[in-house]
């Protein structure tokens, strides 16, 4: 069904990606399928990286990696089954660009509740699901 699903994590709130690993790892005990964990982390820019110390970003990569192996040990997946993946830039835009290295066949993702400004999707799950090469299976949260 699925061979390759990708999974995104927010490195600032890992737990709400709860429903989507539970979810990924059905997948993957079901189907047989590989799961990469993928958390997206913004560059420092300019002015702010000035004030941060010069090994910030190696270090919250490194940080944010051992976060998405705890998790990934956490799922109680054959160890070949599991690889995670750290990425800097815009959320939507690496997440797609992973989906797309891995050949990933399904993206699973939690989507915050709707308010006015995002209407039916959170604004990195609208975008993701419109402009992914592969299908996307959105959870809502308290849904």
């Amino acid at each position: 069904m699925f061979n390759t699903v990708v999974v995104p994590v927010d490195p600032g709130e890992p737990k709400f990606s709860a429903p989507a690993l539970e979810a990924a790892s059905r997948f993957a005990r079901d189907y047989g399928s590989r799961l990469r964990l993928v958390a997206v982390l913004a560059h420092s820019q300019g002015f702010v990286s000035s004030y941060l110390p010069p090994d910030f970003e190696e270090k919250a990569v490194a940080d944010t990696r051992a976060m998405l192996d705890d998790l990934g040990h956490g799922l109680g997946l054959a160890k070949e089954q599991v690889s995670v993946s750290v990425r800097i830039g815009s959320i939507y835009h690496e997440v797609i660009e992973e989906a797309k290295e891995v050949g990933a066949d399904l993206i699973v993702m939690e989507s915050h509740r709707p308010d006015l400004s995002t209407y039916l999707l959170g604004s990195n799950a609208a975008k993701i699901v419109r402009h992914s090469t592969c299908s996307v299976m959105v959870l809502r949260q308290g849904a």
